[in-house]
């Protein structure tokens, strides 16, 4: 699929617009339920996402600061049937040593262009555009931003991050923003109270 054969962001196929608040980052809007509900996988961008966008270095040691409540969200959605990947143009070992740990399904990590890997990401797993959730916060995110069902910003993410996405989160990147998504999802579908059921047996 060719950028130009991909239409602009618009209504949905419900026919009612997804409603976009970047200034409301507290406000949820309820028409984004219905492309929740389609969602199969979720992709997010690393740092800035996943991360407050800090980097630590000393000589040929990285660390990186990831929430354990966004970790514990990623390894719930997988659960419950929906796939996680990650694709950040930035590649670094501690990221792959945590989606290791969290044993998501798809990890990239190159410099090249987002929407040529989500593009293979649908080639590899049938699924379209529309059944995507993207997470980003920069303007390397944007051509997938543009494409994907659901368009996800973090409150710390760049203008024009925010001006693309369906919604902003409540919580910054590296700080539950992920958490925050993954709860949207799953109670979209119907499948956050069994979970938390689950966890109280």
């Amino acid at each position: 699929m060719t950028s130009s054969s991909v239409p602009s962001r618009g209504p949905n196929t419900e026919g009612r617009r997804l409603y976009r608040r970047p200034s409301a980052l507290s406000l949820r809007p309820r028409t984004i339920d219905v492309a929740l509900k389609r969602i199969k996988l979720l992709l997010c961008d690393v740092d800035g996402v996943l991360t407050d966008a800090s980097v630590f270095v000393g000589g040929e040691t990285e660390i990186k600061q990831f929430n354990i409540h966004d970790g514990l969200g990623l390894v719930t959605l997988r659960h419950e049937g929906i796939k996680v990947g990650w694709v950040s143009s930035r590649p670094s070992a501690a990221t792959e040593w945590r989606a290791r740990e969290l044993k998501v399904d798809f990890l990239h990590q190159e410099k090249s262009s987002k929407v040529a890997v989500v593009e293979r990401l649908i080639g590899q797993t049938g699924f379209g555009w529309k059944e995507i959730c993207y997470m980003g916060d920069d303007i390397v995110d944007l051509g997938v931003l543009k494409r994907v069902g659901v368009a996800i910003a973090v409150p710390n993410a760049t203008a024009e991050a925010k001006a693309a996405a369906d919604y902003v989160t409540k919580a910054a990147g590296g700080h539950g923003a992920v958490r925050e998504v993954v709860e949207l999802i799953l109670k979209a579908q119907g499948k956050w109270e069994g979970v938390v059921r689950e966890h109280e047996a």
